[in-house]
C-alpha cells in the first residue's frame, strides 16, 4: 500500500528538532515514536495522530478528522486527519503539538520477547 511521501515528508521536518524520535515502517505507511512510544504518522493519505482519550472527543469535531479504526474496531485516543485540514504549516504543527503533548503521558507498548535461535 503506497502512503503520501509529501506528507510524511512534512512531519519528518516538523518533528526534526524532538529527542529520542524513531521513524518506523507500519501499517503500510510511517510511524514516528517518541521514547518507544507510537506518536504520529502516516498511513494512506491520512496523518494518523495518537492524541490520547482526553482530546478525543473534540478533535473529532474538527474538520477532516476522524476515528481511527483498524478491522472495524474504532481506537480511542489515535485519529486519521485527511490530508486538506493539514495543508498548512499551523494546521499540521496543531496535530504535531496534540501528538507530543500526549506523547508525555502515553504508555509505551509492552516489547515482544525477541525469539532464540
Amino acid at each position: 500500500m503506497a502512503f503520501n511521501e509529501a506528507l510524511n515528508d512534512r512531519i519528518r521536518e516538523a518533528l526534526q528538532e524532538v529527542p529520542n524520535l524513531e521513524e518506523k515502517h507500519m501499517f503500510g505507511g510511517t510511524c514516528y515514536m517518541v521514547n518507544d512510544k507510537m506518536c504520529v504518522g502516516v498511513v494512506g493519505d491520512e496523518m494518523m495522530c495518537r492524541i490520547g482519550p482526553d482530546a478525543y472527543e473534540a478533535a473529532l469535531e474538527k474538520p477532516g478528522c476522524r476515528e481511527m479504526d483498524f478491522a472495524g474496531k474504532p481506537m480511542e485516543g489515535y485519529v486519521f486527519v485527511a490530508e486538506e485540514a493539514t495543508r498548512s504549516k499551523k494546521e499540521l504543527q496543531y496535530w504535531i503539538d496534540l501528538c507530543l503533548a500526549y506523547n508525555v503521558h502515553a504508555k509505551a507498548a509492552k516489547k515482544k520477547a525477541k525469539k532464540k535461535k
